[in-house]
């Protein structure tokens, strides 16, 4: 390990001395500056003692905006004095005004959980945290490794994948060092994300950019509650984007926005997120009331989803307002692997990914078939074009949030939707009309996290058409699959009980949830196997299929499961076939021919 495993134990320690008996149950909520790197290394051992704990931990990093943070104190103040201290100001009636129509609208009592302030406040001091309870810095484990690589490496990002202006408002979101008894991916990968996300933060600040940076603790449910004071924001946020619709509840939201200047609150528009095992958590009001259209002719789960506006959103196309913000992410990878995938010519990448694209939009079909391998075959023919003659189209965007709008989309349909990314990239892919055939998955799936497949112990997939079963796959994984299925499916109902979104959209998600969402090439040639598929569905020459959501408005549902597919250990031939029955070779026994 190339960080002092030793020092990190004991800082641990130290914290859990000090916060046993004080945290369980409650959420710390930290707030700090962006240019103190003492606290914020500090972050990995006070997250993993309060984890330990069975607490909940919420990060603020201030740069010099401090408007959020803002919003939430005043905020909590006014609940402070609505439910304590029973004042009745205007601020008051009106918290408790919104509160009551939510409660009205939803037949339950639990929305004012969210308006209470934390249990526990620090704040970032000149020598330890301070405030409820002090604490001295424990940062001590860190040592920089590469660090002018890493920053070069974030620098090019938000360069050659963001295209970052000045005066923008960029986001980044890092992950809490989870539990023990919740840690299935390496403890190193997930101190390497602190040096990552302070890179992507000093890197971006060179750009003048409105900076903010942030976490809350990871759920291990998709049903799970969320860290209340992050849920806070979130709830505010989308309520604030749908304050002028004709509804009850957005209407007393909106007296009670205007009362409290939540109008201040920032919107990010370039957004980068680190992501490792876990969730947000159920959030109540998206799930319960959604967040509508200014028409209503169509709703939102989140206000991410409103913002961001998706290709594969069916309300994408409903939705009259523009998306705001740009997103992309990554997972908690090594350092080693995110600078040798990510410090890559851009434009090279782009060419190759566009080049495939090219030869597969010209197809109606396309055959992949593999070698027998301890008794198993990849061969499947993936559909590009329905009965009525509509055609799938690949794209070779995953690297490409230059601009707000998905600019390959918009020249396709003329629908302004956002654009969205990967780090690293690499591919081009398709949401394929059917797909038939078997597939021998033996590298790494993502379902709550990147699961490595062994080589002797596949997944292997039979596809009927528009549906697929798992016919054989590691007891782990299988295990996995049917409880993300299940949250899945159970989400889906409770949307449906609630109608927070429309009906069509919940036939489309039932419609798709057995369904495959994403054929794709893979095409970074300085992707290398690692643990997590986000850089092995980037390897060139490999290839991955999804199961469920796809990447087209009538392909919506609610999870998404990437197979990567080893195709030179296969052997794999992969063409394309046009109307005319033309043949066009892309890979041969797993090497490109194109």
């Amino acid at each position: 390990m190339k960080y002092d495993l030793k020092t990190f134990n004991k800082e641990v320690d130290y914290y859990t001395t000090k916060l046993r008996d004080k945290v369980k149950g409650k959420v710390t909520f930290v707030t700090l500056d962006l240019n103190d790197h003492k606290a914020f290394y500090s972050l990995a051992p006070l997250s993993r003692a309060i984890h330990n704990l069975e607490g909940d931990m919420h990060v603020m990093v201030i740069d010099e905006n401090k408007t959020n943070l803002d919003i939430l104190k005043d905020i909590w103040y006014a609940y402070d004095d609505l439910t304590r201290r029973k004042l009745k100001t205007r601020k008051t009636r009106a918290l408790k005004r919104f509160i009551d129509s939510v409660d009205k609208r939803t037949k339950t009592k639990v929305f004012k959980e969210i308006f209470k302030g934390p249990d526990i406040v620090l704040k970032a001091k000149k020598e330890g945290f301070s405030g409820t309870i002090e604490l001295k810095y424990c940062y001590r484990w860190n040592i920089k490794y590469r660090w002018n690589e890493l920053l070069e490496t974030s620098y090019k990002i938000w360069k050659h994948g963001y295209d970052l202006q000045k005066g923008e408002k960029a986001g980044i979101s890092f992950v809490m060092v989870p539990s023990e008894k919740n840690t299935e991916l390496p403890l190193e990968d997930y101190l390497d994300s602190y040096s990552l996300a302070m890179a992507m933060a000093s890197a971006a600040k060179r750009f003048k950019v409105n900076l903010r940076v942030g976490s809350s603790s990871d759920r291990f449910s998709l049903l799970a509650k969320p860290v209340r004071t992050a849920e806070l924001i979130t709830t505010l946020r989308g309520c604030e984007l749908s304050k002028e619709v004709d509804e009850d509840v957005f209407k007393k939201y909106k007296a009670f926005s205007g009362l409290m200047r939540i109008d201040r609150m920032d919107l990010t528009q370039a957004g980068f997120g680190i992501h490792a095992k876990g969730y947000y958590g159920k959030h109540f009001f998206g799930d319960s009331i959604g967040y509508p259209s200014l028409d209503k002719k169509t709703r939102w789960s989140s206000p991410g989803q409103l913002m961001l506006k998706d290709r594969y959103e069916p309300q994408t196309a409903l939705e009259k307002r523009d998306p705001v913000m740009r997103y992309a992410i990554t997972e908690t990878l090594p350092i080693d692997i995110f600078i040798e995938t990510c410090n890559v010519d851009y434009d090279k990448l782009r060419k190759r990914s566009e080049k495939i694209r090219d030869i597969f939009n010209k197809c109606e079909y396309i055959r992949v078939i593999g070698e027998m391998i301890d008794g198993h075959k990849t061969d499947f023919r993936v559909d590009l074009t329905s009965k009525d003659g509509r055609r799938r189209l690949f794209t070779a965007q995953d690297s490409d949030v230059r601009t707000i709008i998905d600019q390959e989309y918009y020249k396709k349909t003329k629908i302004k939707a956002g654009a969205y990314a990967n780090f690293p990239s690499g591919e081009t892919f398709v949401t394929p009309e059917s797909v038939h055939g078997m597939m021998v998955g033996d590298v790494v799936i993502n379902i709550d996290r990147s699961y490595v497949i062994p080589e002797k112990s596949p997944i292997i997939v039979e596809f009927t058409g528009n549906k697929y079963k798992v016919i054989k796959a590691p007891k782990q994984i299988k295990e996995a699959m049917a409880r993300e299925r299940g949250e899945a499916r159970q989400k889906i109902n409770d949307i449906e009980r609630s109608q927070s979104l429309p009906k069509d959209i919940i036939r489309i998600y039932k419609k798709n949830f057995w369904n495959i969402g994403e054929f794709a090439m893979n095409t970074n040639p300085k992707a290398k196997l690692c643990n997590y598929l986000i850089v092995n569905e980037k390897i060139a020459r490999m290839i991955h299929v999804a199961l469920g959501l796809g990447f087209e408005p009538d392909r919506k549902t609610m999870y998404h499961w990437d197979i990567v597919v080893n195709a030179p250990r296969q052997k794999l031939d992969i063409y394309g076939v046009n109307k005319d029955k033309e043949v066009s070779w892309v890979l041969k026994k797993g090497e490109f021919v194109a």
